[in-house]
């Protein structure tokens, strides 16, 4: 049995143009790559390491917390969360999950698709609940959009589009899954192998031999039945003279599919961007984790990996306000600082004035000051900030 074998199929050939499509939606199950796997939205999920990054990704973005602003005349301040935010599918399950499924369907897809059930008197979006981006499929005749779901006409008007990864000439963003089908292929060929080469017996799982005489045919199948008797059970086996057992270990040429998949799973992992891999345990061979790296890491995969899919986020969930208002998500809380770097944090606000006691206690979520000692700035005292120990002892406290 071979890692790699069977036929190369090659991709259909493209469809004619006609005279009035100018555009059409790609294929939804992408043609086997050289691994003799079919990849689609469905099999790339069973690789571990796409799952978990796109779970990774996903859970992030969808658990942060809102702001929602407005500006006038230049000042921008902020103003209380409305409540279609909330819940913008309008099926009770809250913006997270909502948020979820937008983000999944981008990952996978590249293309999120709703169909906008509600909108408010000036046509802004309300309500929308998120369709299967496997179900949508369009044409463009003549200039416009006409949109089908499972293969029945859907009514323009109320189909609303997001993609990712946009491709000139196209209407459809371009699949993660589909541009990267011949590596998540060569992950899920690896997994297979690897569980047909343990469950389906492609090796023995040891030698038992006898090192004094020569047995024939029947000596040897009544020795080998003798050792399947004990399979499965804590009973010793016990032979006569000369006979002799060996456990067959797996040799490093028998076990390179491991280290094949170690690479493909990370190789996976970095589609979606840089630090992901490394996040999920598929770092590099010999490199060193220290603390100042580990903070490190949080901050480039904000900065490189996360903030692209953020700020779509943003934006689609802008579309459910009205302008000037706008939605920001609140960044803070995926580096989700120590207590050491929080505290120094704060002594740095107040010691520079732009922050007060109080505004600092409210976050720690401590009771303003008495006598609103709290409400004025404080002096600059040159107090340094707290050692890691000190950090520690007053969180541990209580205090």
């Amino acid at each position: 049995m071979g890692l790699f074998s069977g036929p190369r199929i090659t991709a259909p050939p493209a469809e004619e143009a006609r005279s009035q499509i100018t555009s059409v939606r790609p294929h939804g199950i992408f043609p086997a790559t050289s691994s003799d796997v079919v990849v689609n939205s469905v099999t790339a999920a069973q690789s571990i390491a796409i799952r978990s990054t796109v779970d990774l990704i996903a859970s992030m973005v969808s658990e942060l917390p809102i702001s929602v602003y407005t500006e006038t005349r230049g000042q921008r301040r902020k103003i209380a969360t409305p409540t279609v935010l909330q819940d913008p599918g309008g099926d009770g399950a809250g913006r997270e999950d909502w948020a979820y499924r937008l983000l999944w369907s981008w990952l996978i897809a590249g293309n999120a698709f709703g169909d906008v059930v509600e909108r408010d008197s000036a046509g802004r979006l309300r309500t929308v609940d998120l369709l299967s981006p496997d179900a949508v499929n369009a044409v463009i005749v003549a200039g416009k959009t006409k949109w089908w779901l499972g293969g029945v006409p859907f009514d323009d008007g109320r189909m609303v589009h997001w993609r990712v990864n946009p491709v000139p000439g196209q209407l459809w963003g371009l699949s993660p899954i589909e541009a990267h089908a011949t590596t998540i292929g060569v992950s899920l060929a690896t997994s297979r192998f690897g569980r047909q080469w343990f469950a389906d017996g492609a090796h023995p799982s040891g030698l038992l031999y006898n090192e004094l005489a020569d047995i024939d045919g029947d000596q040897a199948q009544a020795a080998k039945d003798r050792v399947m008797l004990t399979r499965g059970t804590s009973e010793p086996m016990v032979f006569g003279k000369g006979w002799k057992w060996e456990n067959v270990q797996i040799t490093p040429e028998e076990s390179q599919f491991l280290e094949t998949q170690g690479l493909s799973e990370a190789q996976c992992a970095r589609i979606y961007g840089p630090g992901y891999a490394e996040i999920l345990g598929y770092g590099t061979s010999g490199s060193n984790i220290t603390y100042a790296n580990v903070v490190d890491r949080r901050q480039d995969l904000l900065v490189f990996s996360m903030n692209r899919w953020i700020r779509r986020y943003e934006r689609v969930l802008s579309a459910f306000t009205p302008r000037p208002q706008w939605v920001e998500v609140n960044r803070d809380a995926l580096l989700e600082a120590t207590t050491l770097q929080r505290y120094q944090a704060h002594a740095l606000a107040l010691n520079s004035g732009w922050k007060v006691p109080d505004e600092v206690r409210d976050i720690e979520h401590l009771d303003p000051l008495p006598n609103e000692a709290g409400k004025a700035p404080i002096q600059k005292s040159g107090t340094p900030a707290p050692t890691q120990q000190e950090a520690d002892d007053e969180s541990d406290s209580g205090t």
